[in-house]
């Protein structure tokens, strides 16, 4: 026991080291302090490292001035395209590459939890052109703000009205201090969409073992054809391998059940209230488009309540306690275990990428087994990422039960982080939106190997995700042995 507790203090040691060491060289880029070690809440630490990161340095790969609206993703079915065919898009203005042209759109958010899972701190951020060095967006005592008009995103808009929204997520917030238009989320909606079927599965409604059987009236570029599964096996799709066709069938299960209503209803009961599934279509449960709203920390929020805690983990805006209660706990552990088997690592967490040198490493997480060939490469939906991940999952710290989405202009990635048996002690949620899906990149970004899937996003995801887990770590040290 003494020497894991030399080992593990050892290991505490190393981390606050790194984690001081990328603020040091993050400072280069701003007149504005960076924090590093635990002198500072995790509010202000996120709003100094996401502004010392320079998100603002990115290259913009279909400029408004060349692509127009053409590359912009639809208000309908907004992920219908491919990576493949927004790669070939781009490839035809890669010339004309420019700066992006505003401060991008980034919502961020960082609940810090006990080893229960109660949450006990925490801090989110708005960055925008009206916020270009970020915000911190204050809460109360239940991690609830009035403080921000939540606007939704109007693609077009972001460039022709100063990233200024016109529709309001959330009503009766018009004298708000904060303005922000909420990014689109992207996959990180399957997160909802989920929720709402194990909601289903808690109330006997169906079983994880009923078979669906998919019949969409209507076709859908991005739902595909007509299909027959098991519910259990649609879920594992939609949150391990981020499947679009299996999310479709999950949003017209929903809706044969007449339960997209009452699951927009019980988002607001629990007072996430910028959590709305909505105008989804009825007949195949696509026309993913602006309608559809998360904001990072009502995200990070419905993680909190699926990893669970005891008692009351908030209380809402009209009184009403919180508990995990709101999802069993067999329905929790399907969900945990999924996010844990997630395939697309690869915006906080790159092991996708193990032993780049680009992108940077993010989040040291462990990756799943099951996308592994004999030589340790992945694939994931067809996607060959090319790189041996066994040394990062033999160097992991934690676990990341996460979920991410992607689109032209929307990056996002959300999930649970906890460390993994001997390492720094950890227990945390991030959740992070933002504009910058696959159109953006970074200068100088290396080309990419023949047959190996891209990178998708900046690694300034990365560099974020690994100064939170390095904080975080540095923060739950064991206090050093006494002689």
């Amino acid at each position: 026991m003494h020497k894991r507790k030399v080992a593990l203090i050892a290991s505490c040691v190393t981390i606050g080291v790194v984690g001081a060491s990328v603020a040091t060289s993050a400072q280069a880029t701003t007149d504005k302090p960076v924090a590093s070690g635990t002198s500072v809440p995790i509010a202000q630490y996120l709003q100094q490292t996401m502004d010392s990161l320079a998100f603002q340095e990115v290259l913009d790969l279909a400029p408004r001035t060349v692509a127009q609206a053409s590359i912009l993703s639809s208000s309908v079915d907004k992920e219908a395209a491919t990576e493949e065919q927004r790669a070939t898009a781009y490839a035809a203005t890669a010339a004309a590459a420019l700066p992006i042209t505003q401060q991008p759109q980034i919502d961020a958010t960082v609940l810090e939890l006990d080893p229960a899972g109660r949450i006990t701190s925490s801090g989110t951020v708005l960055m925008s052109p009206q916020y270009p060095h970020g915000v911190v967006v204050p809460v109360d005592a239940d991690h609830h703000t009035t403080a921000v008009r939540y606007r939704q995103w109007d693609d077009a808009g972001w460039y022709t009205n100063h990233a200024q929204g016109t529709i309001d997520i959330v009503p009766g917030r018009e004298a708000a201090p904060l303005d922000f238009m909420s990014p689109y989320p992207a996959s990180v909606l399957k997160l909802m969409v989920n929720f709402g079927v194990l909601r289903l599965v808690d109330q006997g409604v169906i079983t994880l073992d009923d078979t669906y059987s998919y019949q969409p009236t209507t076709i859908s570029s991005l739902c595909g054809p007509a299909s027959s599964n098991t519910v259990r096996a649609y879920i594992d799709a939609s949150l391990t391998a981020s499947s679009n066709a299996a999310s479709c069938a999950l949003v017209k299960l929903l809706w044969d059940h007449d339960a997209v209503t009452g699951l927009n209803q019980q988002f607001q009961d629990l007072g996430l209230e910028t959590l709305h599934l909505a105008n989804t279509n009825p007949v195949n449960g696509g026309r993913w488009g602006n309608p559809v709203t998360m904001s990072s920390l009502d995200t990070a929020k419905l993680l909190a309540l699926i990893n669970g805690g005891p008692g009351t983990l908030w209380t809402t805006p009209a009184g009403v306690p919180v508990t995990k209660s709101a999802l069993s706990d067999s329905s929790r552990q399907v969900f945990t275990s999924r996010l844990g088997q997630q395939g697309w690592n690869w915006m906080l967490s790159t092991t996708n990428y193990c032993g780049r040198d680009y992108p940077a490493a993010g989040i040291a997480q462990s990756t799943a087994d099951r996308w592994l060939a004999a030589d340790g490469t992945m694939t994931v939906a067809g996607n060959y990422f090319g790189q041996d991940v066994r040394p990062c999952n033999q160097d992991a710290q934690v676990t990341f039960e996460h979920k991410t989405g992607w689109v032209n202009n929307s990056g996002a990635d959300a999930g649970i982080v906890r460390s993994l048996p001997g390492k720094a002690g950890r227990h945390y949620i991030i959740a992070v939106f933002s504009n910058l899906g696959d159109q953006y990149q970074d200068a100088g970004r290396p080309a990419t190997p023949t047959g190996v899937t891209p990178v998708e996003f900046t690694q300034k995801f990365a560099q974020l995700g690994a100064a939170v887990d390095k904080y975080e770590a540095a923060r739950r040290c064991p206090a050093p042995l006494k002689r």
